[in-house]
């Protein structure tokens, strides 16, 4: 399959989870990748299956609160590659279950510099290169920052805010045919799996609310809509929220 034959993607947090499962449907379909993240050997864990898929894979260890490593990242994938198509911006950290009463100072700084302001600076630093030739940026979101849920006051202020920036600056950018969207996934990731150990009821709970019963996979699930918002069969989309979820959210 070739759907992103020729493309160079950029995908922060890929070292595990979602992030991963893009990752590995990306590399299946013919895209040159840039994975970046805080433990480089983590990382460098996940090169050698990617490259069995066929994939041209880097490396390279950044933090997304960090604007000048989001600079960075942004140089290295055009220094490797020779330009940049695609930025996944899914690198988020955050604490689920915490309430909003323990919700201190670094908790909050933590999770609004790793999600919010890490996707400003990624989309700011990938900007001069996309405006020569446009491409796609897919900003992962939240059903928790759509309908609100107890234990996710910050992630879900976090995650709104990352939809107002991408319908914004779909508007701005469109012009110069880069189109911005967000993909909202249910998954079983490490960060859900802790969640599911450290709260059972609850997330038996979730699961009920999810038409299809079950919770999704990265790469078989989540990973195949990401192609599409990546790939040319997208584009005339942008400013959309996608929810991947199982029947989760129906608007």
């Amino acid at each position: 399959m070739s759907r992103l034959r020729g493309k160079v993607a950029v995908i922060t947090g890929g070292g595990q989870g979602v992030g991963l499962g893009i990752a590995q449907a990306f590399a299946s379909e013919g895209a040159s990748l840039v994975l970046t993240g805080r433990h480089l050997d983590k990382l460098r864990g996940v090169v050698p299956e990617l490259q069995l898929r066929g994939a041209k894979v880097e490396v390279c260890a950044a933090d997304a609160r960090s604007r000048a490593d989001a600079e960075r990242v942004m140089a290295f994938a055009v220094e490797r590659f020779g330009k940049l198509d695609v930025l996944v911006n899914n690198a988020q950290s955050s604490h689920p279950g915490l309430s909003f009463e323990q919700s201190l100072d670094d908790i909050i700084a933590l999770t609004i510099e790793s999600g919010l302001y890490g996707t400003i600076y990624h989309m700011q630093a990938a900007l001069p290169y996309m405006k020569e030739h446009g491409g796609s940026v897919i900003n992962l979101g939240s059903r928790q920052g759509m309908y609100g849920a107890a234990g996710y006051s910050i992630y879900a202020a976090t995650k709104e805010g990352i939809r107002g920036l991408t319908r914004s600056t779909a508007r701005e950018l469109g012009p110069y045919g880069i189109r911005v969207n967000v993909l909202c996934p249910a998954a079983v990731t490490p960060a859900a799996q802790k969640f599911f150990d450290d709260f059972p009821e609850e997330a038996a709970r979730n699961l009920k609310e999810v038409s299809l019963r079950r919770w999704g996979d990265s790469e078989k699930d989540i990973a195949p809509v990401a192609v599409f918002l990546a790939s040319d069969d997208s584009a005339y989309v942008t400013g959309q929220t996608i929810n991947v979820d199982g029947g989760l959210q129906m608007l």
